[in-house]
């Protein structure tokens, strides 16, 4: 069998006037590649927390066609926390995550430079994967129901320069996840339990405060709102930090661990708790 050497290989390829080995950015090279011109920069601004929200697109259809439970289903709200687990392991520059029903937002660190911060490619590659996530991990949290079809994510970015900012941004997704919340517990408890229709319901709570809310709650079906799981009421925060583990040995060490929370973000107590979300870069 005739064997070409490597020396006979390079004289092939000099008499033939091409290169032994060729680099993409030279095969590239074209009278198409003009067309890169109109491609447009997105870099996001230095020096700013950076975050991503993911919604579900259409998910009261979703929802209604997968049977979700009402006011809240567990299982759904519990698979968008895998998916955003799944997030938060695959992206380390991500700090904290926060979700609430159908939506979920990713806060990157100020210094933040993945993807050389270009705003399509952070809001692409989260959405697809918690949208990929959501698939792959639904048999988990309903076994005994198919999905019907995929589920869509929109995405954005935004920017948000102070350390006030950024609370009070997260803030204000947890004073939404309590007001919405509020409002569904009583509209569906005047259904399932009122008899009411969803009109009725509807022209019932038209006007009421947070206070006329509970009382409806309380006074007519003896429920404290107050006692409702606190994931439901301030959904839930997921951060890293570090942890002290205990070993098969009976020995301890550190470990940074990825944690699910259902506390108050608005208060100054959690920034206490976890004064290294805010702090210039460390490596956990």
């Amino acid at each position: 069998m005739y064997r070409l050497s490597v020396r006979n290989l390079q004289k092939l390829c000099r008499c033939r006037k091409f290169p032994l080995f060729s680099t993409s950015s030279k095969m590239a090279k074209s009278k198409f590649e003009y067309v890169r011109k109109f491609e447009m920069e997105d870099k996001l601004l230095s020096n700013s927390w950076i975050v991503v929200r993911i919604d579900g697109k259409g998910f009261h259809k979703f929802s209604d066609e997968h049977e979700f439970e009402k006011p809240n289903d567990l299982r759904a709200l519990n698979l968008m926390n895998r998916c955003a687990r799944a997030v938060m392991e695959d992206f380390n520059e991500i700090i904290l995550a926060y979700g609430q029903s159908d939506e979920y937002s990713f806060i990157f660190r100020k210094d933040s430079q993945i993807y050389s911060r270009r705003s399509s490619k952070l809001i692409t590659n989260i959405s697809s994967l918690f949208a990929s996530s959501y698939v792959f991990h639904w048999p988990i949290f309903f076994p005994d129901k198919a999905l019907k079809y995929p589920p869509c994510f929109d995405g954005r970015a935004v920017l948000y320069p102070s350390e006030r900012n950024i609370r009070d941004y997260v803030s204000w997704r947890q004073a939404d996840c309590h007001i919405n919340n509020l409002y569904n517990t009583v509209f569906w408890t005047l259904i399932q339990k009122g008899g009411k229709t969803p009109k009725e319901a509807q022209e019932r709570l038209k006007g009421t405060l947070s206070g006329d809310k509970n009382e409806i709650l309380f006074s007519e079906f003896g429920i404290n709102y107050n006692k409702e799981p606190d994931q439901l009421k301030k959904g839930t925060t997921i951060i890293k930090r570090k942890e002290e583990i205990k070993m098969d040995n009976g020995e301890s060490k550190t470990r940074t661990q990825v944690l699910e929370l259902s506390c108050d973000i608005i208060g100054d107590q959690f920034w206490k708790e976890n004064s290294h979300l805010l702090e210039p870069y460390r490596d956990l």
